[in-house]
């Protein structure tokens, strides 16, 4: 099992490149609150509903600070078809090897209609401008996760 991050911890930094291959780093957004969010496959139902949810918040969330990184194991260039066809507005990131799914405990054992299978575990963090957690949630649900997100805000 994947360990996985609690408030507190510092956030484990990354590189990974976007939808159009630029790399982003979470050190790029010091000195801002970040949204870092795994989920498991671009153009699926559920995490185009919850991509979605994070776009046609976006504006809410960046007037109150917070900037979103979406992070999947999807490769660069199904990212890119994503971003296109869903319109969105926010980094969407590959981590095709599962790396920094793994440090952040997002990737490991999980429930899926009644089985354990290994795969991304649906998870969203904040982390505060110098860089550490003050939110983590994992096992969170696709429809209905940004509304709660934003009220365990107060945005």
């Amino acid at each position: 099992m994947t360990e996985r991050l609690s408030v507190g911890d510092p956030a484990p930094d990354f590189t990974l490149p976007d939808s159009t291959g630029r790399p982003v780093s979470l050190s790029d957004f010091r000195g801002r609150s970040v949204i870092v969010y795994f989920y498991p496959a671009a153009a699926t139902p559920g995490c185009a509903k919850q991509a979605c949810d994070f776009r046609d918040n976006l504006g809410e969330l960046a007037s109150a600070g917070y900037a979103v990184l979406g992070i999947s194991p999807d490769s660069q260039a199904k990212l890119a078809k994503w971003v296109a066809a869903e319109s969105l507005t926010f980094p969407m990131l590959s981590d095709s090897e599962r790396t920094v799914m793994k440090q952040w405990g997002a990737f490991g054992e999980k429930q899926m209609y009644g089985k354990t299978v290994t795969g991304v575990i649906r998870s969203t963090f904040v982390v505060d401008p110098e860089g550490v957690i003050s939110l983590a949630q994992y096992n969170v649900k696709a429809t209905g996760h940004v509304a709660k997100l934003r009220r365990d805000l107060g945005v």
